[in-house]
């Protein structure tokens, strides 16, 4: 292998090459501009690689939904854009309701969602039963999205970060950046060994890492850190013939070829090094007893290996997708609070209209970076 350079320019130089940043990377380079793409690890091997895999357009907010029917275009022609299929089944989402102030909910948002395009099928405990057999009895009811499903998240991440590559992008792991600064034609960025790279716009998509650059802009925001964790079971009989999720909270799970089953729905505890974390005795029992509550025919799996990711939220539970308010050229995309995967393609394709035209015709503003400035719009 090569040494890397010891500078280069770049039309783009993009920090963190997770989901976010691959597929940004790979719009960009599709229109034609040339790219540099960093990251401290790996490509895809952070939250992007490690997550439930939920390519889900149901239940997020409605200010993510435009960005979210937006990636759904995109995830509906995966294998021209990367190469690959990344394992992507429309089976549907399914969310379910255990009370009637859930359906009640679900309702509701069916109402909203189909001002903005998403078109639901509400389920009442008789059609639910009839169609998921394998449901609990407890479930009074659900609210089924058709066209979304579920992924491998680790075949999507890495199969975007490739298909940059074989694009032309430049891509450099285990190559943390150090410190970026603005001059009068753009930005330099030094890497922790020295490289020193001269570009006319940056990307900060670094995920959980990425309230560091903004700060270093002038634009602090209050980012945490959450671990969210997976189970995944032996294979089984086909049962989970939908990804699943649960009005209010709870488990989630869904069900892959190979027969494995995946649930995901607590939170992990970070080491004494916040970039790491482990599941907890208590939150995998407990995800467990919930899983077999919900689905009965899962009551005597055998759990294979649990695991967690790290990725970075916001107090308002929205991500910080636009133009940086102080630096002209940065772009931010970072935040998506563990609900990301889905939005991913579709962030590439904003972050590439903002750098090409300074402007995108998807609706983004509730993601600006300002309104951390101005405080926080209450709840």
């Amino acid at each position: 292998m090569s040494a890397a350079p010891r500078s280069i320019d770049a039309d783009v130089a993009i920090i963190g090459a997770g989901l976010v940043g691959a597929s940004s990377a790979l719009a960009l380079r599709l229109a034609g501009l040339s790219v540099a793409m960093f990251d401290r690890g790996f490509c895809g091997a952070g939250a992007s690689g490690v997550n439930f895999g939920g390519v889900r357009r149901q239940g997020r907010p409605m200010a993510q939904l435009p960005l979210s029917m937006r990636a759904h275009k995109v995830w509906r022609a995966l294998d021209a854009r990367i190469g690959l299929s990344g394992e992507f089944v429309a089976s549907g989402h399914l969310k379910l309701a255990r009370t009637p102030a859930d359906m009640a909910a679900l309702e509701a948002y069916a109402a909203r969602a189909a001002q903005n395009g998403l078109a639901l099928e509400l389920l009442g405990a008789n059609e639910l039963r009839a169609r998921f057999g394998w449901i609990s009895d407890e479930i009074i009811g659900g609210s089924l999205s058709p066209g979304d499903g579920h992924a491998n998240p680790r075949l999507v991440a890495a199969g975007f970060a490739a298909a940059a590559r074989r694009a032309g992008v430049q891509v450099f792991e285990e190559t943390p950046i150090a410190g970026v600064t603005r001059h009068g034609a753009g930005f330099t960025l030094e890497t922790a060994a020295g490289m020193r790279i001269k570009a006319r716009h940056v990307v900060n998509s670094a995920g959980a890492w990425a309230d560091r650059f903004a700060a270093d802009a002038g634009e602090a925001v209050p980012l945490s850190r959450i671990y969210p964790a997976m189970i995944v079971t032996e294979p089984l009989a086909p049962q989970l013939t939908v990804n699943i999720g649960i009005e209010g909270g709870g488990v989630y799970a869904r069900q892959v070829a190979r027969g494995n089953c995946i649930m995901g729905g607590v939170r992990g505890a970070p080491l004494a090094d916040a970039d790491f974390s482990r599941p907890t005795g208590d939150g995998m029992r407990d995800m467990m007893a919930m899983t077999a509550r919900m689905f009965p025919g899962l009551a005597q799996a055998q759990v294979l290996r649990a695991w967690t990711g790290t990725e970075g939220a916001l107090p308002d539970s929205q991500p910080v997708l636009g133009p940086s308010a102080t630096s002209p050229g940065l772009v931010h995309a970072f935040g998506f609070a563990g609900a990301g995967f889905q939005l991913a393609p579709g962030v590439g394709e904003v972050v590439a209209d903002l750098v090409l035209t300074g402007e995108t015709a998807t609706p983004i503003a509730p993601f600006s970076i300002s309104r951390f400035a101005r405080g926080l719009p209450p709840p």
